[in-house]
């Protein structure tokens, strides 16, 4: 057991007669102190700090826009094929019922049932699903009584590290779950749903729980700049968010076809600084390119000698910075354009800048 210490000696400033002590009388009056009984309670909004006020005015924006989806899928069990249910997250984008969610929560779906704010079900159906970003978008039609919440786009490539975000979600089916944090860190490479690695993603040590994908992860003006995706199991405080402007990209495809084509390279990148060494060696002034981080098997990338490592510099000329450059790069090709490939590589001798002519590929 543990022992009781003895209370701590109090001690008085030292002045220079030693310590003093005055009359009652001589001692202030705290009748008009704010902290007696009879001085006024502050506001409940007085009462909020900064950062309260900002967490509960996101709230109120964007909360009526965030939606619990319930889906039935065929899973294959000890006797074949049965319906089980999950659920995840989705943010109504625009007032006509359209919402965006994560690919893997409804695709495969043979039923979908949306929970809006206000606790009202109605039946969901799968517009369109894109596996390589995890994105999805469901449509349901608004209720004829009353207009739906839509929530607003916000820029992600304007985000920066140590911005306050807010991700909205229902964890393990408790609807209008709110948590809080930052951003941590940007631009990361994760392997996601379809095995395809996502590239872009947004980090966050704001919790993201399961049944909180598909959720909306906002900033301090309730702007979605991001698309909630995923945590690490083995880890502590590291999630992952989907851009708000990929989600936005990748859903005015599916709502136009339903499905994304994009030309192909065949690769995945992550951002990687450029040293000064390399920026001479290679004649480039940009202090960042993309490294590949994954190679597909029989791709334009994998024909042309493309492999992991390599740090791609320029595509067609335009300087390649992020994945995001490389991406609206190649959204403007045609199937079987020869596009040229500037990158540097590593070898015995030191790093080499090379080039490549792969055809790119448009699929989807």
């Amino acid at each position: 057991m543990g022992h009781l210490s003895h209370p701590p000696t109090l001690r008085c400033t030292a002045q220079p007669n030693g310590c003093s002590a005055r009359p009652i009388s001589e001692v202030p009056s705290m009748a008009n102190s704010p902290f007696t009984a009879n001085a006024p309670l502050p506001t409940e909004q007085e009462a909020l700090d900064a950062y309260s006020q900002t967490i509960t005015g996101v709230v109120d924006r964007i909360g009526p826009a965030v939606v619990q989806i319930v889906v039935a899928k065929t899973v294959n069990g000890p006797r074949g094929g049965q319906l089980a249910q999950g659920s995840g997250s989705g943010v109504i984008f625009a007032p006509d019922g359209y919402i965006v969610t994560n690919a893997h929560v409804v695709d495969g779906a043979q039923r979908v049932v949306v929970i809006l704010a206000d606790g009202h079900d109605l039946p969901g159906e799968v517009i369109g699903v894109d596996a390589d970003t995890d994105v999805a978008v469901v449509r349901i039609t608004p209720p004829a009584e009353r207009p739906l919440a839509a929530a607003h786009f916000g820029d992600s490539d304007r985000l920066r590290v140590g911005q306050l975000v807010v991700a909205i979600g229902s964890p393990a089916g408790l609807q209008s779950t709110v948590t809080a944090g930052i951003v941590s860190a940007l631009h990361r490479a994760l392997p996601g749903y379809g095995g395809q690695i996502i590239e872009d993603i947004i980090q966050t040590d704001a919790p993201i729980n399961p049944g909180n994908s598909g959720g909306p992860l906002v900033d301090a003006r309730g702007a979605i700049i991001g698309l909630n995706v995923a945590m690490l199991q083995q880890t502590q405080g590291l999630s992952f968010a989907i851009p708000a402007n990929t989600v936005q990209w990748v859903a005015a495809h599916l709502l136009r076809t339903g499905k994304v084509q994009r030309a192909r390279l065949g690769v995945a990148v992550q951002p990687v600084p450029l040293p000064l060494s390399l920026r001479r060696a290679a004649h480039v002034e940009s202090a960042s390119a993309v490294e590949v981080v994954q190679v597909v098997a029989g791709s334009p990338a994998a024909q042309a000698g493309i492999v992991p490592g390599d740090i791609i510099l320029a595509v067609e000329f335009q300087e390649v910075r992020t994945p995001v450059d490389l991406r609206r790069i190649l959204e403007r090709l045609n199937n079987g354009a020869a596009v040229r490939v500037r990158f540097i590589r590593q070898s015995q001798y030191g790093p080499e800048v090379r080039e490549a002519t792969p055809r790119v590929q448009v699929a989807g």
